[in-house]
């Protein structure tokens, strides 16, 4: 009776060990790795098999990596993960994963996200490991600099971006770089900022880097980004060399849905108190998937549709 019971349960815990690895990952952060997009999509390369193929590579590579990443430091804030109201029950902390599963599971992500990444081009391979030591120096103690931890976590955009235009052959338009940094600078003030309302509502315990900031400063830099972002997309559409690459003045049309995405983030951070988690409210927040699709949808047919 008890072979057959055990038998029984071999399956589901199969599945919940699966599973709980699979939370331990994170994949609903790969949405960031879509930065290796823009190379393809505004190079004009999305015809081109092999050069989408190298990107989609670049994408998995990058986002093996960045789960791996993941992995590493929820094993080292484990302690202090049980502690947090909502952290405590990610599986290093709640116990559902083993640190030496955690560990295991780190080093198969990086071996396979390095041989993809490499696969794609020797560019994009040092580009992942150029995230990789970012990522490790912003957790060894620059995550406690004040404005330099938003720059660190920029800076990861930064490297995508890069590694779906010139790790790939493709060169990058300055605009488009510059529009880039911006919204992630955007992105990372924002989240500093939800993080500091929950923790002003004694929700909980907060990051040391916090103390530094005040609600009036973020805002200013909230304000700043956000422009940037606007300012920095709309002359990329209206650059002489966009419209020389692309043969067309028209992109100039899809200004409005960056504006609404923009808008629908700031009211999700300052009247839902949500911004905490930018990939969660972009894949689950209707209003925003829905200006991104059509975004995405007009471009690309303003880009290849004639």
């Amino acid at each position: 009776m008890s072979d057959s019971s055990s038998q029984i349960m071999t399956g589901p815990s199969r599945r919940t060990a699966t599973r709980e690895l699979l939370r331990l990952m994170r994949p609903y952060q790969w949405i960031k790795n879509v930065f290796v997009f823009a190379g393809v999509l505004f190079g004009g390369e999305l015809t081109d098999a092999d050069l989408v193929l190298r990107a989609f590579a670049a994408f998995v590579g990058f986002s093996l990596i960045s789960s791996a990443v993941y992995v590493i430091n929820d094993l080292s804030d484990r302690e202090r993960d049980r502690l947090h109201p909502v952290k405590r029950l990610r599986p290093l902390a709640a116990g559902t994963v083993s640190a030496p599963a955690a560990i295991v599971l780190a080093g198969t992500l990086l071996a396979f996200g390095t041989a993809i990444a490499w696969s794609a081009s020797p560019w994009v391979l040092a580009a992942v490991l150029l995230y990789v030591f970012l990522n490790g120096t912003y957790s060894a103690g620059l995550k406690h600099v004040v404005i330099l931890d938003v720059f660190m976590i920029a800076a990861g955009f930064m490297l995508r971006l890069l590694a779906g235009t010139a790790g790939l052959g493709i060169p990058p338009s300055h605009w488009l770089l510059l529009c880039g940094m911006m919204v992630s600078l955007f992105m990372g003030f924002a989240k500093r900022r939800s993080e500091l309302s929950s923790s002003i509502e004694g929700e909980y315990g907060h990051r040391r880097v916090l103390e530094s900031y005040t609600p009036a400063l973020l805002d200013a830099m909230i304000a700043v980004t956000a422009t940037s972002v606007v300012i920095t997309y709309s002359l990329y559409t209206m650059s002489p060399d966009t419209v020389l690459i692309h043969g067309t003045d028209k992109l100039i049309y899809t200004v409005p849905f960056v504006l609404f995405g923009l808008f629908r983030y700031l009211f999700l951070l300052y009247r839902r108190t949500g911004g905490e988690d930018p990939s969660r409210e972009l894949v689950r927040d209707p209003s925003i998937l829905t200006a991104a699709s059509l975004w995405l949808a007009v471009t690309a047919w303003l880009l290849y549709g004639g």
